[in-house]
């Protein structure tokens, strides 16, 4: 329950952010701090879970994490104002950080090695039906209750994650042992990640490189990298074990789940986001247009655990960006007659993508790795993983709003008064009762609508052939094959 209200905040959101800005009085590209604020915050804390569970215990750990999220989904649930719903989101990300590490340990150390596969398989489940769940949940409560509660509903299920972890499993706490830390490469590392994070979010308004803000976040990012890496690879208890990047598999695998996750991720933000702004669909609505994804994920990932133990993993990444490449080549078709049944056809592929992906990319990028430094590859992994998420989100929506303005100017060079059918059109619209100006004004909404279409077009064609070229890496690395799925939940 613990790792499936935190799945559920990352996908949640997505939905609400034009109910969620419009309350908030900011615009919906400002509320998308909503979702890479957590995401971004989230990806740090990863890498020190292995220390602080090392330091303090699993239990301890998760515990205190479960309730810090806790505390923190009861401050967004309130918060008066977009920045302190960013603010306690950070925070909500930071400090859920060691959830799923901590479940994972928490089940290796509890089932016996035999019944191990069968447990983290049944919990790698909750990882695909949170998804399916957030855009559904959410879209229901923004469009009939308030949209705090989309954050207070993990409440209860905190307190109660909190207090049965505590009372049942404090006699299980694993042996502490006082390690340093490296303070310098933490904080380097929330330098550039935070400085690139705000410079991707407030860059459009911003006008880029014509800011002098921007620039100097950019200066920042590249110094605080270069130092970052100098640092990490000469310290000698490193936050993040750079070296690990040595190995092939490790370097190609993380590359190929980094960029395939964001492009997954960005894209998982965009549909519903064009849904209601664009199209008209409510929240709801745009939630139940992703649901088919999760369900046909969740009845093929027994499948493809099996098929882990008998097939090289290269295959089964293979059909992965195959499935994501079809499915956003499929929306890459859509038109203003799209229907609900065009929407979700494409996510039935995509569902075929996500029982793969994760299980195939996991075995492949730890093949290879020591037993002792699986955690470590595993955290650093996904590290990437969910970083890469939240500088794609930003980057799409940069992408889709200039994507849309060039449209439009080119809609607009083609829209005069010797346009054949304007004329008439205009006429029908006053004979309805609009007068010419609401008549252009209406005719105008439907060329901005159009730019729309055609930008969020061009973002699903580009998303589609990078992920078909990622195959490429993939048959790269060296052949794995997992063990029976132990890696399943590493995800």
């Amino acid at each position: 329950m613990g790792t499936f209200t935190q799945v559920l905040d990352t996908t949640i959101a997505n939905v609400s952010l034009p109910t969620i800005a419009g309350n908030l009085g900011a615009s919906t590209d400002q509320a998308t701090w909503i979702i890479t604020s957590f995401v971004v915050a989230n990806g740090i804390a990863v890498p020190i879970t292995g220390w602080l569970m090392n330091r303090y215990g699993v239990v301890k750990v998760f515990v205190l994490s479960m309730l810090g999220f806790t505390i923190a989904s009861l401050l967004c649930g309130i918060a008066w104002s977009l920045e302190s719903l960013v603010f306690f989101r950070t925070l909500q990300g930071a400090l859920s950080g060691p959830i799923i590490p901590g479940s994972q340990a928490l089940m290796l150390s509890i089932f016996p090695h035999q019944r191990r596969t069968t447990a983290l398989a049944v919990w790698s489940i909750t990882t695909l039906v949170a998804p399916i769940c957030g855009p559904i949940l959410g879209g229901y409560i923004s469009d009939n209750y308030h949209w705090g509660w989309i954050f207070l509903i993990n409440v209860p299920v905190g307190i109660g994650v909190t207090f049965l972890a505590w009372v049942n499993l404090k006699s299980r706490e694993t042996p502490t042992r006082k390690l340093p830390i490296d303070t310098v490469g933490l904080g380097l590392l929330v330098v550039w990640v935070g400085s690139l994070q705000v410079m991707l979010d407030q860059g459009k308004d911003l006008d880029w490189f014509a800011s002098t803000q921007i620039v100097i976040l950019a200066i920042v990012t590249a110094v605080g990298f270069f130092a970052f890496l100098i640092w990490e690879l000469t310290a000698k208890n490193p936050v993040v074990d750079l070296s690990l990047f040595k190995g092939r598999n490790f370097a190609l695998g993380t590359l190929a789940f980094c960029l395939g996750y964001a492009v997954f991720f960005a894209n998982n933000l965009l549909m519903p986001l064009w849904l209601q702004t664009q199209v008209g669909y409510t929240a709801t609505w745009a939630g139940l247009v992703a649901a088919p994804t999760g369900v046909v994920a969740v009845l093929l990932t027994p499948l493809s655990a099996k098929l882990m133990s008998r097939i090289d993993a290269r295959i089964i990444a293979t059909v992965a960006f195959i499935a994501f490449g079809v499915s956003f080549l499929m929306r890459a078709r859509f038109t203003n007659e799209a229907s609900f049944l065009d929407f979700t056809l494409p996510l039935l592929v995509q569902g075929i993508a996500m029982a793969t992906f994760f299980l195939a990319m996991i075995t492949i990028l730890l093949d290879g790795i020591p037993p002792q430094k699986i955690p470590l590859a595993s955290g650093l992994s996904n590290f990437a993983r969910i970083t890469g998420g939240g500088f794609a989100a930003s980057i799409v929506t940069t992408m889709w709003d200039r994507r849309e303005a060039l449209h439009q100017s080119r809609l607009a060079d083609q829209t005069t008064i010797f346009t054949p059918g304007l004329s008439e059109t205009l006429k029908g619209l006053q004979h309805f009762g609009l007068s010419g100006l609401a008549g252009k004004a209406a005719v105008t909404r439907t060329m901005v609508s159009q730019a729309y279409l055609l930008a969020a077009d061009d973002i699903f064609w580009a998303s589609g052939w990078i992920c078909l070229v990622l195959i490429g890496s993939v048959w790269l690395c060296r052949r794995a094959v997992s063990g029976g799925g132990t890696h399943a939940a590493a995800d």
